[in-house]
């Protein structure tokens, strides 16, 4: 998606002064790149030229001004969009000269109608055209009987697994991959044993076989799979409410009450998805570049077409897409045996600590489990490339190499603050994410509160304040900076998209005839508009609701928390929702409310831990599932499943999920004895809701603003961390206007919030993580892009699939059959990588004997 770094743009023979270019490109004697180069800059494969061709040559100079003045303006700033193809728009558009002698600019303006059509009959980036059909069949079965039958059973066995094991230590998650790949057989076995019986409803015959397995109902279980894997946050409260180790709150084990703010919390976020999907799904610009990997993987199942391409092995490669995912596929599941089981030195490649293990600052900056990472190959597990959803041959170059450059800035950061210890940082380990005490022990939080579990002063003055180490210092500062960049970032970069999704939005409620100069008229929006839109009011009963039934769960018991919280979520995800959805649809990277959301929630009811957690709560997954959902509409949009058939599966999808993970909850609770105890069965010891409980108290009980024994407020030690906020705003505007004045090819690849995004990659993560994928990354998007543009589009994205999805089932298999067991395997392979300050986070000063650091007992404020 990303063009090069590098502008590759044009022969020695074929240059174009730039300054002609940036200077308005008034020199009507500039001689521009023949046709030849703008395909290539374009990455426009032979099939896709072909067809843009046609189109072009019927396309007049006053149909093709208006869609250049759109483009420049949507696509002038958008690192995804090809810098050349930006400089030749603006020539066109700056030159009168092109409108009143044609004849004289003959080359310019073959070139700009040849992109005009490109953009009309297909997708402006080449990553879109390389998985995503441009045609469309309205006969193509989608809601069938068979796909509901599957997608529902996914999403029961989904629900079902994931909230049984997410209590478990370590954890199990089967995601929405490992449902696509079973799917194909499954519906493949039904279209073979199934007689074609069915009944006619509304005029529309329902068959239990209507023919081949579609791949509009193999995308439709893929939706519904997607949305039912991850269980409802709210279970989160239910477990530290009800629980006797923590607030001991019994009427919270009521199934209504777990119900009732699960589906508020699960649906909340489908009313704002249906609201901005005129701003994130219908654009162009709203890649969705995870989406393509899932698209891939459908056309590899279902696509006929095996065009031959050029490969960079001096090959001409005829194998199938389902070939070759069958192939990658198989070479994975048993290479990801060796990382994660038989050699773990493989995954974990701390080599540069092995010299010697005890050695301080050699593990603060190399080491992999409590270091900075900083290890020129620290790892041979592709799995590890993918713990932020980050896979290399997935997201755009400029995304992964913003968010490595942000990640280098923190190593920085992190070190500075802890090899001078500021705020006593060199007493506590560099790069953890846990809560310490004065004596660098793990912070207990019962020893500042009652037995109610609210804030207890005085027993908190005999304890100790809360500190940070100086990952976690780091993660806060980036944190406050990310979230007033994204505001900066969106206006400077987005207004004018965003301010066409509102006239779009405006005009959707207009009975008269639209003003189709500001409709997305692309070629998949254009396909879609045969199929019936799902009106604005549906999305707007489901938001009614989801508040009715959330705000009926908190103020019908004893929670200690207003309804207000709900409309708090709300707020939050207006404000934010649109600017970090137009990221995460650019990058691929999604900016989370959490941290914002415990910050604000946390200020407002300091000394009370329970209703910081639904400020948390609403604040962060109101947006999140706002934004899964916006993708799961992209889906559809690309592969073209009707937009009222897409809204069922997600309503039903997330209804059944919902109640199959509260159900499984209860058993949970009540039958698994010392459940989340260190004596619970079946390692069920629950790390997670240990963490959930500790931040909980920490950031709703102690507060970020409690007075006097301020975290964050005036007079807190932690309080220079709001410089965040004002350095996050700025940023975005410097950038902005250094690109403006420059623009070099360079200048458009820097994204200030990708920057800021890798910043808070580090604690518990490092560098170790985020390095590898960066010449991974380079390779597929830079390297064979340009060089193999057919080989990449076709191999690249089913790639991306394959090995995902073999890790995903090599996991389950080696979790079932040996960690579920505890059948271990010891040699010095597995036990390499934990040895001295990796085993035990060694730290830069220690402690005598009854010493502690930081404010004396007693004098906290």
């Amino acid at each position: 998606m990303a063009h090069d770094i590098e502008n590759k743009g044009t022969v020695a023979s074929q240059k174009v002064d730039e300054k002609a270019y940036s200077d308005g490109y008034r020199n009507s004697e500039v001689e521009l790149p023949v046709n030849t180069q703008v395909e290539t800059d374009l990455n426009v494969t032979e099939n896709d030229l072909a067809e843009a061709k046609g189109l072009a040559d019927r396309l007049t100079l006053e149909e093709i001004r208006p869609m250049m003045e759109r483009v420049l303006i949507i696509h002038e700033n958008d690192p995804n969009f090809p810098f050349s193809i930006i400089q030749r728009i603006r020539a066109f558009l700056g030159n009168e000269d092109i409108f009143e002698n044609p004849e004289k600019h003959a080359v310019l303006v073959d070139e700009m109608k040849l992109e005009a059509a490109l953009i009309t009959v297909n997708s402006p980036y080449s990553e879109v055209r390389a998985v995503v059909d441009n045609h469309d069949d309205v006969s193509i079965p989608c809601g069938t009987i068979r796909a509901w039958v599957i997608g529902l059973g996914f999403s029961v066995l989904l629900a079902f697994i994931n909230q049984l094991f997410s209590i478990r230590q370590p954890t199990i998650a089967v995601q929405a991959n490992v449902a696509q790949l079973l799917a194909f057989p499954i519906g493949k076995a039904f279209e073979r044993l199934l007689p074609d019986a069915g009944i006619t409803l509304w005029g529309t015959r329902h068959s239990l076989n209507p023919g081949p397995f579609s791949r509009k109902e193999h995308m439709l279980i893929t939706i519904m799979a997607n949305v039912s894997w991850n269980y409802p946050y709210t279970n989160n409260i239910i477990w530290v409410q009800y629980l006797p180790a923590y607030f001991n709150q019994s009427y919270a084990g009521q199934f209504s009450y777990q119900i009732l703010i699960a589906l508020s919390t699960n649906y909340i976020g489908y009313g704002m998805a249906g609201i901005v999907r005129r701003f994130l799904v219908y654009p162009s610009y709203c890649v969705w570049p995870s989406s393509l990997v899932t698209i891939a993987l459908n056309a590899a199942f279902h696509n006929d077409r095996n065009v031959p391409v050029e490969s960079p092995f001096g090959k001409i490669f005829t194998v199938s897409r389902i070939r070759f995912f069958g192939i990658t596929f198989t070479a994975m599941f048993v290479y990801f045996w060796f990382p994660n089981y038989i050699f773990t030195a493989l995954s974990v490649f701390s080599w540069l600590t092995w010299i010697s293990p005890n050695n301080v600052n050699l593990s603060a900056i190399t080491g992999f489990y409590n270091g900075l990472g900083i290890n020129p190959w620290p790892t041979w597990d592709w799995n590890t490339l993918l713990f932020d959803t980050t896979d290399p041959l997935m997201i755009p170059f400029f995304s992964t190499l913003n968010k490595f450059i942000g990640a280098a800035m923190a190593c920085c950061v992190i070190a500075a603050l802890w090899y001078t210890n500021t705020y006593n940082t060199g007493y506590l380990p560099i790069n953890s994410n846990r809560v310490f005490d004065n004596t660098g022990a793990l912070y207990n939080v019962s020893n500042a509160v009652d037995e109610r579990g609210l804030f207890d002063a005085t027993k908190y003055e005999a304890y100790s304040f809360p500190f940070l180490s100086a990952g976690s210092i780091n993660i806060y500062l980036f944190f406050f900076a990310i979230y007033s960049a994204i505001i900066s970032y969106a206006y400077l970069y987005h207004r004018h998209e965003i301010k066409m999704g509102f006239v779009n939005l405006f005009n959707s409620f207009r009975k008269d005839k639209r003003d189709a100069i500001n409709e997305y008229q692309d070629v998949h929006s254009r396909l879609m508009s045969k199929y019936a839109e799902v009106p604005e009011w549906w999305y707007t009963i489901i938001l009614a609701a989801a508040i009715a039934l959330g705000c009926v769960g908190i103020a019908h018991w004893e929670t200690y928390t207003s309804p207000g919280v709900v409309f708090y979520g709300l707020a939050l995800c207006a404000l934010f929702v649109i600017p970090i959805g137009i990221v995460k649809a650019i990058t691929g990277i999604e900016v989370t409310l959490n941290v914002l959301a415990e910050f604000i929630g946390g200020s407002f009811v300091a000394g009370n831990a329970l209703a910081m957690n639904y400020f948390k709560s609403f604040g962060y997954v109101t947006c999140a599932h706002a934004l899964l959902f916006s993708q799961d509409l992209k889906l559809a949009h690309y592969v073209k499943i009707p937009p009222r058939q897409t809204f069922a599966a997600q309503m039903m999808g997330t209804l059944v999920s919902t109640f199959v993970s509260v159900g499984v909850l209860n058993f949970q609770i009540n039958q698994i004895p010392n459940v989340c105890t260190v004596n619970a069965p079946n390692r069920f010891t629950c790390p997670g809701i240990n963490t959930f409980f500790t931040a909980s108290v920490l950031w709703g009980t102690v507060g970020p603003n409690y007075e006097p024994y301020r975290v964050f407020g005036r007079g807190g030690m932690y309080t220079w961390l709001l410089a965040g906020f004002p350095i996050g705003f700025v940023v975005p505007i410097i950038i902005y206007y250094m690109n403006k004045r420059f623009r070099k090819t360079w200048m458009r690849q820097i994204h200030p919030v990708a920057i800021f995004y890798g910043s808070l990659s580090l604690a518990p993560y490092n560098l170790s993580y985020i390095w590898p994928a960066v010449p991974i990354a380079w390779f597929s998007w830079v390297y064979l892009k340009q060089r193999y543009l057919g080989f990449w589009s076709k191999y690249n994205f089913v790639l991306s699939a394959s090995f995902s999805s073999a890790i995903a089932v090599s996991a389950i298999i080696i979790f079932f059959s040996l960690q579920w067991t505890e059948v271990e395997l010891k040699w010095w392979g597995n036990s390499v990588t934990s040895q001295g300050c990796e085993q035990d986070a060694c730290t830069l000063y220690q402690l005598g004997e009854n010493e502690y650091f930081g404010p004396r007992i007693g004098e906290f404020h």
